[in-house]
C-alpha cells in the first residue's frame, strides 16, 4: 500500500528547500554584486532570504559556496536543459561550422549576463581572498576546458596550421566576461549585437 501522506510530505519538503536555496541565491547574488564580496555578511544573506543563517552556512558551508552555487547555475543558463548540454547537441546535429559558431555566440550571450558579473566579482575579491582566487582559477580553467572541447568539433575546418588548443585560447578570449563588461556593460551594446560580434569575430579568426 502507497503511503500518499508520506509521499506528499516528502514531495512538499523538496520544493520548499529548492524555493530555500532559490532564495538564498538570489539574496546572496543581489548583495554580493551591490555591496562587494568582503562587505556581504551571511546573516544578512539569510535575513533577505527570509532563512536561518545557520541554514545558509549548513547548504552552502560560507560565502565562497555561495558564490561557486551562483557561477554554477549562470553557467546553466535558463530553461530545464544545461547550456553546455544544449551545445554538444546542437554541435552533433549541426554540420555547418559557421552555424555552430553562431549558435555559440547566442548561447555566450544568454549565459554571459548570469556568469560575468559574478567572475568579475570574483576577480576582484580573489586580491585578498584566497577562496575566490582558487575560484577564479578553477573558472578560467574550466571555461578554457570547455573552449578545448568544442574547438575539438571544428578540427577539421580550421585555418591551416591553427591547433585545436590555439583555437581553444582564442575562443576563451571572446567569451572572457572582460569583453562582456567592456561592450554591453559599459558601452550598452544589446546581446544581440555582441553575440553577432563575438560570433563573427570568431568565424574570421578560427575558419579557413
Amino acid at each position: 500500500m502507497v503511503d500518499v501522506k508520506r509521499s506528499y510530505d516528502s514531495s512538499r519538503r523538496q520544493e520548499q528547500a529548492r524555493r530555500n536555496r532559490d532564495a538564498v541565491l538570489n539574496a546572496a547574488e543581489r548583495r554580493f554584486l551591490a555591496d562587494g564580496y568582503g562587505v556581504t555578511t551571511i546573516t544578512a544573506i539569510a535575513s533577505e532570504a527570509g532563512v536561518s543563517a545557520e541554514t545558509v552556512y549548513k547548504r552552502f558551508g560560507g560565502k565562497a559556496g555561495l558564490v561557486t552555487a551562483i557561477w554554477e547555475r549562470g553557467l546553466a543558463g535558463r530553461g530545464p536543459v544545461p547550456a553546455p548540454q544544449r551545445s554538444d547537441e546542437m554541435q552533433a546535429r549541426e554540420e555547418d561550422p559557421r552555424q555552430i559558431i553562431r549558435n555559440w555566440g547566442q548561447l555566450t550571450a544568454e549565459v554571459a549576463p548570469r556568469v560575468a558579473p559574478i567572475l568579475l566579482l570574483v576577480r576582484a575579491a580573489a586580491a585578498t581572498d584566497p577562496e575566490m582566487a582558487r575560484l577564479l582559477a578553477d573558472a578560467d580553467r574550466q571555461r578554457l576546458r570547455r573552449m578545448r572541447h568544442n574547438a575539438e568539433a571544428l578540427t577539421d575546418h580550421l585555418r591551416t596550421g591553427m591547433s585545436p588548443g590555439e583555437a581553444a585560447e582564442i575562443m576563451w578570449t571572446y567569451s572572457s566576461p572582460d569583453l562582456y563588461d567592456l561592450l554591453v556593460v559599459r558601452r550598452r551594446w544589446t546581446l544581440p549585437r555582441y553575440s553577432r560580434f563575438i560570433s563573427e569575430a570568431m568565424i574570421n579568426a578560427l575558419l579557413r
